[in-house]
């Protein structure tokens, strides 16, 4: 499904008006609404309140709209702290083994990218998505096919016991995708009874549904007076669905279901304030190896967290479940264990707060505040005369009569027992006395006097932009704070391009350039921020940039050093070296394998080697010369060059030059000055002859099938050759790498692996600065077979389109951290290994989709990778495609294309050969080639 889904949120009253200020969410894309007041409608009701108020709310859109609709109303009641701006507004420290994360991260920001992926793969027929504001959901395996049905749900397999808090989706064990009958906390003996012939999937809160299901929904929905009354999707609707449902309901139960287990799926609640704790303790500690630890830093306790905070106090091993948000904690506190401390403005107090209690000061009005302590466990439920009601951990009966205080309600969630004070001074005085049970005195006369809300009401009446406005206090100095202790923290591992954003906007003068011992790419990451800054304040930050290219060049290029060949002739004098190689079409994974992503995370990428028209089209010529210097010629070019000192030889750097690759290859191949009074004609002759070198490249530039890598790892083929070297592919694709670097042109590994390495291949690396990829042949039947071979086509499309440019603003997003490139470069890698497996499984439809999802992960990391020009193209006849991309960067050159049969592929060449948009464009043949790069003598 393409196209930017509607965001359709159900709110707090109190949050529906402020959501698009506090947040700066877009707010066409962006649709909030509460449920009606007073009225108890469930979570179907719900679902058709809110879709019902967008239709009429919003101008041109239309119920078949991709739409994500979260639940995220309530009252809150087990998870106080929060309640005012809503669970999904709870803000969730940055991970410490994860990159590329905001500042100011929430339950929102987290668990989005998830639905949209989900709602991006479904059919076009599913066009809603419906999820839980409570949960964060991760998956960071690919996707699984999912199926037309007119209602989808995700579930994860989990131990029976966790079952029994949530839905279950139950399936016979000899069909488990299809939905036998649906549960709502099933006990567990009745799991149990059940599990000798079915299966249960833990329903986590993520449905699909088409326009038929949605109808259905909303029409369940109303009642006999045409309202929206209570109809709950899971209780009601859900139970009626499936093939035996416990609900009798004979329109529902005709609906078509599908189960799919969230592959690699991982469920946090975030539903109470234990969990609260609990999730982000498990997510933390979701990685433990140190390796991928990002932080330099061990916590007194794993279970204390501080974020938004001015925090004095220092927080220590007798600490434990201790959570300080948007608070000023100052040394003359004293904290204990199982704490949430929200909202509490700058002060001075000495607060001794007792294990369990937690305290929440909440802006009320222009100048007030709402002072609400409470137990971390409280329900916030029950009778107020009922001595089995808990508050602040003691029976509220109990509070109540030692302090002598009468207060009228039936429901501790409805009571006025919260006041409301205009001074720091004063909210220390009645926080003091409600929490500690000192004796009666000015905290008491304060409670007795002061206008007093209830939860409801604080959360009715909140003041959420003086809220924030606090938050954002917190945050300014958390963040300068941060960059000075940047050996302990998290900053370096932020989205640094919202950092920079953030310190212009917030008035933050930008970090201190970083002493050189900080380490290669902190230093590169200090200096991007620092241009990034400087860019977005209108001054000219390109020194600092290519500072930071220029340090991740030297870090590539130090792993040679030391390493300097010795050529030596190694030829006859009338003997011609023929190198000569295949070049490359990325299948997946392309871009994972640049740097810095793959040095610190790892690149994944599968490729195959072709051949074009039945040759290898790249090729090199060397041969020894009586004179002493060196000659560079290019056949298709039709250019040459003598060079006869070093200086010309180190000329190198100008892109587009027809011979920058040889004279950087020899370069490499150790052809520099020895001493500095060295001479290029005293070094050949020394050698043993001058060099010719002829390169041939029968492809046109630009044409996106690593051209220049492959061309460059041939050249250093060539010449270990004829320098007797011995470099074998893995050393001559490396030093390629090198080489580009030695260019300014960047790039990454695979374009020289792909055209060295014959073959269809993955090719992977691990983090680090060596990389050096490991390599698992693929069959090849899907590519050479009589029944597939005809639809892979090739098609030069006449247009082009320079890489360098392309490369240098996505390796820009890379050292910034950017969130939105390196989740979809999270996503490439592992789409990488499940195309290696549906051509393992030798599924060429699979293969085909797989190809289509390459590029639309190619178009997402970079929206000018498919110009209109090549759109044009590919709307002719990509409705007889399974799949097709634009090899390399994209944006012109060769188009590969996936034909869904042969039939297909030949009407495919009849309609672009018959009418092509250029006088270049045409078809090339293309096979597969088994040898890769070869080397020869006359």
């Amino acid at each position: 499904m393409t196209g930017t889904p509607y965001r359709l949120l159900s709110l707090p009253p109190d949050l529906v008006g402020s959501f698009h200020s506090i947040t700066d969410l877009n707010a066409p894309e962006w649709y909030c609404t509460s449920d009606p007041a007073g009225v108890k409608i469930g979570s179907g009701g719900g679902t058709a309140w809110l879709v019902d108020s967008w239709l009429k709310d919003t101008r041109g859109v239309d119920m078949s709209d991709p739409k994500i609709i979260i639940h995220a109303g309530g009252q809150s009641r087990r998870l106080p702290a929060y309640a005012p701006v809503g669970k999904i507004l709870t803000p969730v420290p940055v991970f410490r083994w994860e990159r590329g994360q905001l500042i100011d991260q929430s339950l929102l920001s987290l668990q989005l990218p998830l639905y949209e992926r989900i709602l991006a793969a479904a059919p076009p027929t599913l066009p809603t998505l419906i999820a839980s504001g409570d949960v964060y959901i991760r998956a960071e395996k690919p996707l699984t096919e999912i199926p037309e049905a007119d209602v989808v749900c995700y579930g994860l397999w989990v131990d029976a016991s966790l079952a029994t808090h949530h839905g279950v989706f139950v399936s016979s064990r000899s069909t488990p995708t299809e939905l036998d009958f649906m549960l709502q906390k099933p006990s567990l003996d009745r799991l149990e009874e059940l599990s000798r012939s079915h299966m249960f999937l833990m329903d986590i809160g993520i449905w699909l549904l088409s326009d038929r299901a949605m109808k259905l929904l909303r029409k369940r929905s109303v009642d006999a007076d045409g309202n929206i009354g209570f109809y709950d999707l899971y209780s009601d609707f859900g139970r009626a669905l499936g093939s035996n449902p416990t609900v009798e309901d004979d329109e529902v139960n005709r609906l078509t279901v599908a189960i799919l287990p969230l592959p690699g799926g991982e469920f946090y609640h975030f539903g109470t304030s234990r969990e609260l704790l609990s999730s982000t303790l498990a997510l933390q500690n979701k990685v433990v190896d140190q390796r991928k630890i990002l932080q330099r830093k061990v916590k007194a306790n794993p279970s204390l967290f501080v974020q938004n905070a001015l925090m004095g106090y220092r927080l220590s091993s007798d600490n434990d479940n201790v959570w300080v948000e948007n608070s000023s904690v100052p040394a003359s506190w004293t904290l204990r264990s199982d704490h949430i401390i929200t909202g509490v403005p700058e002060n001075a107090w000495s607060l001794d707060v007792p294990s369990g209690v937690c305290v929440d000061i909440v802006p009320v009005g222009d100048a007030s505040w709402a002072v609400r302590p409470y137990g971390l466990d409280d329900p916030m439920r029950g009778d107020l005369d009922s001595p089995d009601t808990v508050w602040m951990g003691a029976p509220f009966v109990q509070w109540r009569s030692s302090r002598g205080v009468d207060v009228v309600g039936a429901d501790i969630q409805a009571s006025p027992i919260f006041p409301v004070v205009d001074s720091v001074d004063d909210m220390y005085e009645v926080l003091q006395w409600m929490i500690t049970g000192g004796a009666d005195g000015k905290g008491k006369e304060i409670w007795l006097s002061a206008r007093k809300l209830s939860a409801d009401q604080i959360s009715a009446h909140a003041n959420l932009t003086r809220l924030f406005r606090q938050r954002n206090d917190f945050l300014k100095a958390n963040l300068e704070f941060l960059a000075w202790n940047y050996e302990k923290s998290v900053f370096y591992q932020l989205d640094l391009n919202d950092v920079a954003s953030r310190f212009v906007t917030m008035g933050i003068k930008k970090p201190e350039l970083l002493p050189q011992q900080s380490g290669s790419m902190t230093r590169i990451r200090n200096y991007m921020v620092r241009s990034r800054i400087d860019s977005m304040s209108g001054r000219d930050g390109s020194r600092e940039e290519m500072a930071a290219f220029e340090l991740l060049r030297d870090e590539i290029l130090s792993e040679l050093k030391g390493r300097r060949p010795h050529p030596r002739l190694n030829v006859y004098s009338d003997q011609i070296v023929w190198g000569r190689s295949p070049v490359r079409i990325d299948l997946a994974g392309g871009w994972t394998d640049t740097p810095p992503y793959s040095l610190y995370t790892g690149g994944s990428v599968v490729n195959m080697a072709i051949e074009l028209n039945g040759q290898q089209p790249l090729q090199v010529y060397v041969k020894p010369s009586s004179d002493y210097r060196i000659v560079l010629r290019s056949i298709d070019l039709g250019a040459s060059e003598i060079v006869e000192d070093f200086e010309s030889l180190s000329c190198y750097h100008t892109v587009g030059s027809p011979f920058s690759i040889p004279k950087a290859a020899l370069t490499l191949a150790g052809f520099a000055p020895r001493t500095s009074s060295d001479t290029l004609t005293e070094f050949l002759h020394d050698f043993g002859s001058g060099i010719e070198i002829t390169l041939l490249s029968a492809i046109p530039a630009g044409s996106g099938l690593g051209t220049s890598s492959i061309l460059a790892a041939t050249v250093l083929g060539a010449l270990s050759e004829f320098c007797g070297i011995g470099w074998d592919e893995g050393e001559i694709s490396h030093r390629t790498l090198a080489l580009e670097q030695l260019l300014t042109t960047g790039g990454g590994w695979q374009d020289q692996y792909g055209g060295v390495l014959g073959g269809v291949k993955l090719l992977r690396t691990e983090e680090g600065i060596t990389q050096r990829p490991s390599v698992s042949w693929l069959p090849s039947r899907i590519f050479t077979s009589t029944e597939f071979k005809p639809c892979h086509l090739l098609y030069y499309t006449g247009l082009t389109r320079t890489a360098k440019g392309i490369l240098a603003e996505i390796v820009r997003g890379m050292f910034l951290n950017s969130n939105s490139h390196l989740s979809i470069l999270s996503e490439m890698r592992a789409h990488s290994l499940a195309t290696a497996e549906a051509i393992q499984r030798n599924d060429f439809h699979l293969y085909g989709r797989m190809i289509a999802k390459t590029w639309s992960q190619n178009k997402r990391l970079d929206s000018g990778t498919e110009p209109p020009a090549v759109a044009d193209i590919v709307s002719r006849v990509s409705d007889l495609t399974l799949g097709y991309k634009l090899p390399g960067a994209g944006g012109g050159g060769y188009l590969y294309m996936v034909a869904k049969e042969p039939q297909a592929a030949a009407r495919i060449r009849s309609i672009l050969t018959e009418c092509p948009p250029n006088s270049r464009a045409r078809f090339v043949e293309m096979t597969l080639s088994d040898t890769g790069f070869q080397v020869s003598r006359s």
